[in-house]
């Protein structure tokens, strides 16, 4: 077990140090406020200029935002249904290739189950709603919802698990997983079952992060105990629900680092910049720091806790050594009123 897995580590608060033997890696070293007024946001994806794409949950509405805070109503996801709590626009991806095809790429809540689908967004408008793939089971809580392309080219998806505990060990379904597909959604050639199916035996994941070699990482809600960062290879088996956390099981595979207390965590946001994983916590309110040496971890770091309330969304800056980072405070659990969440940006250093 790496010793960033060991129960009660310290959680220091804002500005907290590097840990012993780290103090090359940047660290968080100042915030920017870049845009206020936002109501559940949950995805963000780059164009090509730097601007993002931002998706709000409940509102069904994608924006764009620029780095001075300029923010632009595009448009809105057709056939999304009414939000119940955790349910509506979740993930957003720009096209590897958007200065071609101008495709974008979403995952929401429909009548029948989450789906995949892609849009045309042509720098104005958004338009051409094509349904990709559907059939994924959805929940009031565990629908999962981060959409990213990975370095390969395909595009990758984090389903829950529904609350049917059946479904993640089950390599036919497409609940508590990671799927993999191509940008015209099939399933991508390489998968592990000849299927959508990349890894199986999650629960609830929402964060996906490449490092600088082009590893998967992924950030995961345990139950009542033991959330989760785990490193994620084709086939593998991480557990859940025979597992949360640490597992002697035959046949799965161990988190990389886990938070004994969902008080500490609830991860939703995952980034990778500069040596580090950066892991939004929605309950925990703080953003980790997760240094990372290959597949080995280091101890996790928090900062600004209880500053900016819950941390849906994290992601690295295209060209700069800083992430943005998307609250949500205006959610059914923290019951803010409407506009209270904001886009920050972290700036290392």
């Amino acid at each position: 077990m790496v010793a960033s897995m060991l129960m009660g580590f310290a959680a220091p608060g804002s500005g907290a140090a590097a840990p012993p033997g780290d103090h090359a890696r940047t660290q968080p070293v100042h915030v920017r406020h870049v845009s206020a007024g936002w109501t559940t946001p949950w995805g963000l994806s780059w164009l090509p200029d730097r601007t993002a794409l931002i998706s709000e949950r409940n509102s069904f509405r994608i924006y764009r935002l620029d780095q001075a805070g300029a923010k632009r109503l595009v448009g809105t996801v057709p056939q999304t249904v009414p939000n119940v709590i955790n349910e509506g626009v979740l993930g957003i991806a720009v096209s590897p290739t958007w200065a071609r095809d101008h495709y974008i790429y979403v995952m929401h809540t429909a009548s029948e189950g989450n789906r995949i689908a892609r849009m045309t967004y042509n720098g104005s408008t958004l338009s051409g709603y094509t349904i990709l793939l559907r059939g994924i089971k959805k929940d009031p809580h565990h629908n999962g919802g981060r959409l990213k392309f990975g370095p390969d080219g395909f595009l990758y998806a984090a389903t829950g698990d529904a609350n049917q505990t059946t479904l993640p060990q089950n390599i036919h379904s497409p609940n508590g997983k990671i799927l993999r597909m191509t940008a015209s959604g099939a399933w991508a050639p390489g998968n592990p079952f000849n299927n959508y199916v990349y890894s199986y035996g999650h629960r609830n994941p929402q964060g996906l992060t490449w490092d600088a070699q082009g590893r998967l990482w992924e950030a995961e809600f345990g139950p009542n105990r033991n959330d989760e960062v785990n490193l994620i290879e084709p086939g593998k088996n991480y557990g859940w629900p025979r597992c949360a956390g640490p597992c002697t099981i035959s046949g799965m595979t161990n988190p990389k680092v886990y938070w004994p207390s969902t008080a500490d965590a609830s991860p939703s946001g995952l980034a990778y910049a500069d040596g580090n994983l950066y892991v939004g916590a929605l309950r925990g309110q703080r953003l980790w720091r997760v240094p990372v040496n290959g597949t080995t971890v280091g101890t996790p770091v928090a900062y600004y806790r209880n500053v900016y309330g819950r941390l849906r969304t994290v992601e690295k800056v295209p060209g700069r050594n800083a992430v943005w980072v998307l609250t949500s405070n205006a959610d059914k659990v923290a019951n803010k009123p409407a506009g209270s969440d904001r886009v920050i940006e972290v700036q290392l250093g």
